[in-house]
């Protein structure tokens, strides 16, 4: 491996052809970056964006939760983010007597700010240990090169946290694992709900409008991070005090104009760039395909119960949006891949390297290997996707599958008395919490729906031996569905449910007990299948694929350097900084979409009382009088609700801000368009956008609508 490909200088890039691709660690922005950035308007100097030295704008952007990003806009530690970002808190902070979900929230004062379970990571530092991890694996591949680098990464952010709560750390692959980096963060664990719009204005347009533009949704939460009186991160405390941020974003209401120059800091998630045409044809005729299938199930049953009760959408309208979101998403994927022949790019670009390798050794096999390792999987992929997505679909089985680690415990001879009664407890806690979030209903139906499904579609000889022999021998009914009757049965005969049988469960736990509950007993049974049988297949087609990545990926580089040094690592939730213009598109023939959608736009969707479009009373009476105070843009005499960019994210961008030249924010970004959905895998020049909502129609949201203008006078507005 030449030395030059394993050099920081390889992330020091000058620009891509088309200049808004590109997620870019903004410690190794590199000169011609940078230049390109100040040519298209950037106004900052280099340092102003990221320094070791002194506060920069990295220093105000966080991850926010498990998987979104944040962005801190006061001296008191006050964070914006996406409302579907906080939508978790929101309802856990929700009843249905005061249910902030749907009518919205904003706290009077610092003391009605509500506690949460959420944490927020600043980025304190980053480290090139590419050296050490490569002499750490040496020459290895497959499952020990997998074991080894786990145990390593392990070892390393333990050497670095050294048993802290309040650090964490990741080692982080990047070019398919050519190069690794060490990234540290503060932890801050307690982060409070300052406010919120209400569900019709934080979801307007629900998931019709959903991955679509034009787009009116003013997706948009305020928390707030507390520290302790000494400065430090703390756990939640009534003495703690607000953070005293080392940076935080000014807050523009200036507006932008069509073409203005724009950034965006944040953590995306994941993407897979380099993706074989082997990988595409994978996700387009299998993987997607039955994930959309299994997930539009799912949320049939699940909606069905929601619009009956107000207390049933409540308790599951976090599940429901979290789901429903990446269902359109891959059907969008899929139809885009297919549509600009992404299996086609793919192919040619994997002709051309051929070529190249056409008599070196170590590359001239790529495809070959590549070929054989995708057939070897293929027959097995579609029962991977529905033991995740189906028999994992279902939140009962999904709980019952907690209680294989007690039955291992209970079948061990070692196991101690404590550490059996420590288990129970868990077990306890985890009932407790389950039972607070399953709805019955849906979820009955859920799993009689998926039996069936997976009997129908996965190859007889891939089923779990002798289940469906039963269930059909047991329910074979002509009445009615033999899969709705062993449901039912399941249902009703678990201990998950039925107070009498738990209590007697675990105040004499025994193997015996958990082999006999149907729910257990039917979700073990798909898992054995699996473990036994498919499980290591799985595995050896991932270490295979990563070892053959990381070698077409050095390929790559050795075959044009020069190109390859002009690319950047995939998204791997790592801070990227991208950048570009806010600006129009034309999606098809004699269609234009304007770089704005306005207040006037929502109100124009508004349908009074509908489950996606319906909005508050007070918000069409503001419309009316056309109280738009100093939110008002100047050029559409309109508050401006979203708009568009060309900035490159993908999931994990939630809630990044988006700035303008200045540094100043302008936006929250929050989605893509769905002409471009194919973006983990494909990057479209012409059609990529990120929809963001105004920071103006946040302010006045907040403001006007919430009644909260304290929380606005908290901000550096620039006017």
């Amino acid at each position: 491996m030449k030395k030059y490909f394993l050099s920081i200088a390889l992330m020091v890039c000058i620009l891509q052809t088309y200049a808004d691709e590109g997620m870019w660690l903004p410690l190794l922005l590199g000169k011609q970056v940078y230049n390109d950035m100040v040519k298209k308007g950037l106004k900052l100097k280099a340092d102003q964006l990221y320094s070791i030295n002194h506060s920069s704008i990295k220093d105000a952007i966080i991850i926010f939760g498990g998987g979104c990003t944040g962005e801190i806009v006061s001296d008191q530690g006050l964070i914006f983010t996406n409302h579907h970002c906080g939508y978790d808190a929101i309802a856990n902070a929700s009843t249905v007597e005061h249910n902030y979900l749907h009518d919205g929230f904003f706290a009077k004062d610092k003391s009605a700010e509500i506690q949460s379970k959420l944490t927020v990571r600043f980025l304190n530092r980053i480290e090139d240990v590419t050296d050490r991890v490569m002499k750490e694996l040496g020459n290895t591949s497959g499952m020990e090169r997998a074991q080894k680098l786990i145990a390593l990464q392990s070892a390393m952010v333990k050497e670095v946290t050294n048993g802290d709560e309040f650090k964490a750390a990741v080692v982080a692959s990047f070019f398919k694992g050519n190069q690794y980096f060490l990234f540290v963060y503060d932890v801050y664990k307690d982060v409070r709900l300052v406010g919120n719009p209400p569900e019709s204005i934080g979801k307007f347009g629900g998931d019709t409008d959903n991955w679509e533009w034009p787009r009116h949704t003013g997706d948009f939460s305020v928390f707030r991070v507390y520290m302790s009186q000494d400065g430090k991160p703390a756990n939640y405390s009534t003495t703690n005090v607000p953070l005293k941020p080392k940076y935080y974003l000014p807050v523009s209401i200036k507006g932008f104009k069509d073409g203005d120059f724009c950034m965006l800091f944040g953590y995306p998630g994941g993407t897979n760039r380099y993706e074989t045409s082997y990988g595409v044809a994978l996700s387009t005729e299998i993987n997607n395909p039955t994930l959309v299938k299994l997930r539009d199930m799912r949320l049939k049953y699940m909606f069905e119960e929601m619009k009956k009760d107000p207390a049933v959408k409540l308790q599951l309208a976090s599940s429901y949006a979290s789901i429903a979101n990446y269902w359109k998403f891959y059907d969008g994927e899929t139809k885009q891949l297919l549509k600009y022949d992404v299996f086609g790019q793919k192919q040619k670009a994997e002709q051309n390297f051929m070529a190249w390798a056409k008599g070196k050794t170590a590359y001239e096999n790529i495809f070959t290997d590549y070929g054989k390792n995708y057939n070897e999987w293929r027959p097995y992929a579609m029962q991977a996707v529905y033991m995740r997505e189906g028999i994992m679909g279902s939140p009962l089985l999904a709980y019952a599958a907690s209680w294989n680690s007690l039955e291992q415990l209970l079948s061990s001879k070692d196991a101690t008395k404590e550490a059996i009664e420590k288990a129970i407890t868990h077990a306890k806690e985890t009932r407790n919490n389950f039972l607070k979030e399953e709805n019955k209903k849906s979820d009955q139906n859920i799993l009689a729906s998926v039996l069936m499904m997976f009997n129908t579609d996965i190859p007889k000889n891939q089923q779990p031996a002798g289940f469906y022999e039963n269930l059909l021998k047991q329910c074979n009914s002509i009445e009615e569905s033999p899969y709705k009757r062993y449901a039912t049965d399941v249902f009703e005969n678990t201990m998950a449910f039925d107070e009498n049988k738990w209590n007697k469960f675990i105040s004499n736990p025994t193997v015996a007990a958990l082999q006999a509950d149907p729910a257990y007993t039917t979700v073990m049974a798909f898992i054995t299948n699996w473990k036994n049988n498919y499980a290591s297949k799985q595995q050896v087609f991932i270490n295979t694929n990563n070892d053959l990545g990381r070698l077409y990926m050095k390929g790559l580089f050795e075959a044009d350097p020069i190109k390859m040094k002009n690319t950047y690592s995939d998204a791997n939730f790592t801070m990227r900084v991208t950048y570009g213009n806010v600006k129009s598109y034309k999606p098809k023939d004699a269609v234009t979409y304007d770089d704005v959608c306005t207040l006037s736009g929502v109100v124009a969707k508004y349908v009074a009382g509908d489950y996606e479009f319906d909005l508050p009373a007070k918000f069409l009476d503001l419309y009316k009088a056309k109280d738009f105070g100093q939110y008002e843009d100047a050029q559409h005499k309109d508050i401006v609700v979203t708009f568009i960019t060309t900035t490159d994210i993908t999931g994990g961008n939630s809630g990044s801000p988006v700035m303008n030249a200045n540094g100043e924010l302008i936006g929250l970004a929050f989605d893509g368009n769905y002409e471009a959905l194919s973006h983990k895998l494909a990057f479209d020049k012409d059609l990529n956008r990120t929809i963001c909502v105004d920071v103006r129609y946040v302010l006045w949201c907040i403001d006007k609508l919430g009644g909260a203008k304290h929380i606005v006078d908290e901000l550096k507005l620039v006017k």
